[in-house]
């Protein structure tokens, strides 16, 4: 969430913004209805100042027992209290129209954002590690995983329907591993690591920015009208909710957790095999900092560098993209995605996300901290995905194929693959 002068002094370039991120957001309506809220508040402050004075001369006139007096008075006050409570309906309808709309405005971007309509736009900044170069027709991660028996899709399906799996054997033990090493990585880096609950409430999710834009990719339990949450992000800002906190050094937090995600309206190669699945997991940074933007962009790098750390771990090729602004949610103000080789696509696939998301998270999830002066100043969030898996199992499947049919285990992994070197 912008605040609301912020956005009466940039309507212009928060409209082109959100135009920029493929978002319908009317702020000339929004701004009208800021005026009207306005102007409700002060007529019913008014009424109320009024009534008061009223009020103090009535007790007078009891004091003089002037009853006639009185009861003119009385009758004052009577008409004021209607038109107070006739000014505050429509002040309840103008209201909850303005924070309907205060959620569909967009957090501005970066300067050295690069303006694009999607995923091709992004701008490469850098490419690390060489790409294989195979000596025999290589296989899928597919066919590999059901070679090896490390997964199945039809079962998965047969379970709980399209985009579903059952990860087993071997396949499960280099999920955990993934995600172990992800978690021994950051505690070495000060993390706070946590286990979080993987459902949330409506008000968490607004609160956070996944809602309303995100809605639709959203689980709904009705009958608890609660949500299955997309990314640990949710519960890692909705942690300090509401609260003032220290920020003296950056809130270190990170968390292992399922996922999932309905992925209305993907189709494609991305749904075949475990690129784009139902149900996933994810080991997710968050930082949570004083509102320095060069602190932010300083803290940006530093958790981008963790996940590239890991793909060095990993022993996979990888790039770094500049995120445009079509390709953005509305929350974000500056990302980086990292994109791993995958050669059954010929191509990069995003296995990694950061954030600089500036202080919308924290104004609407309203999680402050004190500056030097004493004064409460509204903090700022930033994430990474450390890594999600059954996804960055394609990669490690597909780029460490070897001829006779055997995967090479990073070495980074195989203390926690039981000391095997390969999967056979």
């Amino acid at each position: 969430m912008l605040d609301i002068q912020f956005i009466r002094e940039h309507a212009d370039v928060i409209q082109e913004t959100a135009k920029q991120k493929k978002l319908n957001v009317p702020i000339d309506k929004l701004v009208q209805t800021d005026v009207r809220r306005r102007e409700l508040i002060q007529t019913i402050e008014a009424h109320r100042t009024k009534r008061n004075q009223e009020t103090k001369a009535i007790g007078e006139l009891a004091k003089q027992k002037a009853t006639a007096e009185m009861e003119i008075k009385k009758e004052e006050v009577r008409v004021i209290n209607q038109a107070i409570k006739e000014v505050e309906a429509e002040y309840q309808e103008v209201e909850a129209t303005f924070k309907e709309l205060m959620n569909l405005v967009p957090n501005i971007v970066s300067p050295d954002t690069p303006v694009g309509d999607s995923d091709e736009d992004n701008v490469e900044l850098e490419k690390v590690g060489s790409l294989p170069a195979f000596t025999f027709e290589p296989k899928d991660h597919m066919e590999l995983g059901l070679a090896h028996e490390m997964f199945e899709i039809e079962r998965g399906v047969k379970v709980a329907g399209t985009r579903n799996y059952i990860l087993k054997n071997k396949g499960l033990h280099l999920h955990r591993a993934v995600q172990q090493l992800a978690v021994d990585l950051l505690h070495e880096r000060g993390f706070t690591i946590m286990d979080v609950p993987l459902m949330a409430n409506e008000e968490v999710l607004y609160s956070t920015g996944f809602f309303p834009d995100g809605k639709e990719q959203t689980y709904h339990l009705e009958k608890d009208n609660k949500y299955l949450v997309g990314t640990a992000e949710v519960p890692l800002v909705g942690y300090y909710g509401n609260e003032i906190i220290d920020v003296a050094e950056p809130n270190k937090l990170a968390a292992v957790s399922n996922c999932f995600r309905r992925e209305a309206g993907s189709a494609g190669r991305d749904v075949r095999g475990l690129y784009r699945v139902h149900q996933f997991a994810k080991v997710e940074q968050v930082l949570i900092c004083k509102n320095d933007p060069e602190l932010a962009d300083q803290l940006l790098t530093e958790i981008t560098e963790n996940a590239k750390e890991l793909m060095r771990l990993l022993e996979l090729p990888y790039r770094v993209v500049a995120v445009c602004t079509g390709d953005m949610s509305q929350k974000n103000y500056k990302q980086y995605d990292i994109e791993t080789w995958m050669p059954s696509r010929e191509s990069y696939g995003e296995t990694h996300s950061s954030s600089n998301v500036t202080d919308y998270q924290a104004r609407r999830s309203n999680i402050r901290f004190r500056d030097e002066e004493g004064n409460l100043q509204y903090c700022y969030t930033l994430n990474n995905t450390a890594v999600a898996t059954p996804r960055i199992l394609i990669p490690l499947l597909e780029n460490h194929q070897q001829e006779d049919g055997s995967i090479y285990i990073p070495k980074s992994l195989q203390k926690y693959m039981y000391g095997e070197t390969h999967i056979r």
